[in-house]
């Protein structure tokens, strides 16, 4: 994948052509990927750069506190200069401003294409529950199928609560298990049984049967949109 670095509109030499080119070449190298609906890491990155300069530009006397964390202090030590640099050189300030006007709506028309394909994903897909489900649903397994595969996929999963600038967010943790073959002996039902049997860590563990009768590429799409799903359909049903 084509990378930028955390602070590419402020690396070297600002000149609005030369940072053109670099952020077109980058979302360039996005949408190939888009077009093969391989979503993440490539959504996700796109998103990251285009609240990076958000951030820059909307919080300059907050930057420590509103940058993305991923930044290292060289990194913002940088930006920190680069600030006082622009205070002090009107040119300068007018050149990187029309970097990141024009970055944002290039960045902005790239993510909606990505959150529309994840959308159609989205709704591709169908969420039910194996069996009863206990009242302890932080852990359990997943099983993801789709129309190109033989096999329903088994994954444990883990939710977890993480805060960030004073709000919670839910996230989730896979792990992969096993796969079993799409046939009349092994329902859902019967690989949960399976899995209770040979797996006692987890008595009576949460299970969700995850399918699309369409098809996806697994690591960069159908996964990590399921695993969304999946930790929205449980805090709903929580609720």
């Amino acid at each position: 994948m084509g990378v930028l670095s955390e602070t590419w509109f402020a690396d070297g030499y600002i000149d609005f052509e030369q940072k053109k080119y670099t952020l077109l070449a980058y979302l360039q190298e996005i949408n190939r990927y888009f077009n093969e609906n391989k979503l993440y890491p490539q959504l996700a990155d796109v998103i990251f750069h285009y609240n990076n300069l958000v951030a820059f530009r909307e919080n300059k006397q907050h930057l420590q506190q509103h940058f993305p964390k991923r930044l290292t202090a060289l990194n913002m030590e940088k930006l920190q200069l680069l600030f006082e640099q622009m205070i002090a050189d009107d040119e300068l300030m007018l050149e990187l401003e029309s970097i990141i006007h024009y970055a944002l709506k290039k960045m902005d028309h790239t993510i909606k294409e990505g959150t529309e394909i994840y959308e159609f994903v989205e709704d591709s897909i169908n969420i039910a529950p194996v069996g009863l489900i206990p009242l302890d649903t932080q852990e359990g397994y997943l099983f993801l199928s789709d129309g190109r595969h033989r096999d329903t996929l088994v994954y444990e999963y883990r939710l977890t609560i993480f805060e960030r600038h004073d709000e919670k967010y839910r996230g989730i943790h896979t792990h992969y298990i096993d796969a079993y073959r799409k046939d009349l002996v092994h329902s859902a039902e019967h690989i949960k049984t399976i899995l209770i049997r040979q797996r006692k860590k987890l008595p009576n563990p949460a299970v969700y049967h995850i399918d699309t009768k369409l098809a996806f590429p697994l690591d960069e799409t159908l996964l990590p949109v399921a695993k969304r799903c999946l930790v929205k359909y449980i805090a709903k049903n929580a609720a």
